[in-house]
């Protein structure tokens, strides 16, 4: 019988990362199940790849999963399941209990991923635990024309819906639709809410202070939680550049690993003393004015952009897959800094990346050959997949050149 068989859901860029890191160090193929093939990890030789129409659905997802675990349960010791979206983590939680005994690696409850999941009780949590967040008004339909007014704050503002990847949302349609909005003056927010309205959309909308900097001053947190819910490691990176496309902004484009054990230690026993199991990404931003990192979301699972890790020397998959065999995966607890991530080409961070002291930093990785990048892999050579990676990599200068703007400048 084999040790060990990691089994990925979803395709997309993150699926992808998790399954390169997987290549790295165990035996067995990774075995990838999705409902839909992405660019990200077509042609490629690194999985293992099982499609199922609808597999991200309730009345797909259990079934399918369990006919697969059931299958493989008695050619491997353990199964560890790695979810690479908040849709596949919510259907794990919420079905855990039909796979028991057939994965090795826990997740979180349903009732503590609501509280995670959702703004209002999200940030009840941060009250609870001491950590900070942005002034935030949370306005159900009905209440979104003054929420502003009522806020206490004033413009710019950042406005979203609370699940920007949530069904009502993502099927609405209106003029001027993006994944979140930066605002500035009444005028503009005015014109947004009415467009708005005019859709299907009826959820509830975020509206937070706008935390003065632009890309360079938010901040990312990879962290994974043993099954015995203590952390077991942390990296923080720093993001330099976000895509700016309407459907894409906000997602990180380049980031550079950094090392602040002020946070590691605040981050670390907020999750600890919550039970916390599995692996978390943290987005929030460094408010340079008072020196607090305000926190914005947790998703429960690898972030999309959490192969930047790699650049530290830590792989976060061999320490999942270490606690669970019960070994030592010899990985940093808290992750160094010193290492580039990126997607888009180095003339885009050159050209976009506006602080001389972050551009000249960029240049020396470099320079150094300290950087990585989740899809180029030289392990992994197809033409077809090396032509679709390279269209979407240099796409990101057509796409910075129309949508790019200066977040950080007050307009009004």
């Amino acid at each position: 019988m084999k040790k060990l068989l990691p089994i990925v859901l979803g395709s997309d860029e993150n699926a992808y990362g998790n399954c390169r890191l997987l290549a790295e160090f165990c035996d067995a193929k990774p075995l990838m199940l999705y409902s839909y093939r992405f660019y990200a990890t077509k042609y490629s030789k690194l999985m293992d790849g099982i499609q199922i129409d609808r597999f991200d659905s309730d009345d797909v997802f259990p079934d399918a999963l369990y006919s697969v675990l059931k299958e493989k349960k008695n050619e491997y010791e353990k199964i560890v399941v790695i979810p690479c979206s908040d849709r596949y983590t919510q259907l794990l939680s919420r079905y855990y209990d039909r796979f028991e005994g057939m994965i090795a690696n826990r997740f979180i409850s349903t009732d503590l991923l609501d509280r995670l999941d959702t703004k209002d009780r999200f940030y009840s949590l941060c009250d609870e635990y001491g950590l900070d967040y942005p002034k935030t008004v949370i306005a159900p339909f009905g209440k979104w024309e003054n929420a502003v007014k009522d806020s206490g704050f004033d413009f710019p503002v950042v406005l979203k819906p609370e699940n920007s990847n949530g069904y009502d949302y993502i099927h609405c349609h209106f003029e001027g639709k993006k994944k979140v909005f930066f605002i500035y003056s009444a005028e503009e927010y005015a014109d947004v809410i009415g467009k708005m309205t005019s859709s299907t959309f009826r959820g509830k909308l975020i509206v937070q202070e706008f935390i003065p900097g632009g890309d360079d001053c938010m901040r990312v947190m990879n962290c994974y939680s043993g099954n015995d819910g203590k952390v077991k490691f942390m990296s923080l990176g720093q993001p330099v550049l976000e895509e700016y496309s309407p459907y894409t902004i906000g997602n990180y484009v380049s980031i550079i690993s950094r090392h602040d054990m002020k946070i590691y230690e605040k981050v670390e026993k907020f999750l600890n003393d919550i039970g916390y199991v599995g692996f978390s990404n943290f987005d929030m931003k460094y408010d340079r004015r008072t020196g607090r990192y305000l926190m914005f979301e947790i998703n429960p699972r690898p972030g999309r952009s959490s192969y930047y890790v790699r650049g530290t020397g830590n792989n976060m998959m061999k320490i999942l897959c270490a606690d669970i065999l019960g070994e030592d995966s010899g990985e940093e607890k808290y992750a160094s800094a010193g290492s580039l991530w990126t997607e888009a080409p180095k003339y885009v961070l050159t050209k976009y990346v506006g602080d001389k002291k972050l551009k000249d930093e960029i240049k020396g990785y470099y320079r150094a050959h300290k950087v990585s990048k989740t899809l180029f892999n030289p392990k992994d050579i197809d033409l077809r997949r090396e032509l679709a990676i390279r269209r979407q990599y240099y796409s990101f200068i057509k796409s910075f050149r129309l949508y790019y703007f200066d977040k950080d400048k007050t307009k009004g």
